[in-house]
């Protein structure tokens, strides 16, 4: 009973977290190219300290190892990833340096990782997924 409790909080908090970096990312539209200048930072900054999760880091590896990167942190679930995925889209499709492609398609890999653990359908993630195919093009 304990260690389904510790999970579900760490599942909460995780999830308040990458909601709280989200909502100030998308809320401020001010200063639109210093803000783009300095989102990555500040996000990866906040992620580290809220969760202990580093986006830098995170975006440097393949496949198998950002799954198993992610395994690490009790209170990943996939509405959690979608979260991150949706984080990381925001985050890359304002980026305009060599890093927007690396950026989406880390997110594209995680909505599709989403895609692949959750047993419901999801059309917003599936238009997520044509968006960042998109994007990309």
């Amino acid at each position: 009973m304990e260690q389904k409790d510790y999970f579900l909080r760490e599942v909460e908090k995780i999830g308040v977290a990458l909601r709280y970096i989200l909502k100030g990312f998308l809320g401020n539209k001010e200063n639109l190219a210093i803000r783009i200048e300095n989102d990555f930072e500040q996000t990866n900054e906040q992620l580290l300290n809220e969760i202990g999760f580093d986006l830098q880091h995170f975006i440097t590896l393949d496949e198998p190892a950002f799954q198993e990167y992610i395994s690490k942190f009790d209170g990943i679930n996939t509405t959690n990833l979608e979260l991150l995925a949706e984080l990381i889209f925001q985050t890359g499709i304002n980026e305009k340096s060599d890093k927007k492609k690396i950026l989406l398609i880390k997110a594209l890999q995680l909505f599709e990782l989403c895609n692949k653990t959750d047993k419901t359908y999801s059309f917003e993630r599936t238009n997520k997924i044509e968006t960042v195919i998109n994007a990309l093009k």
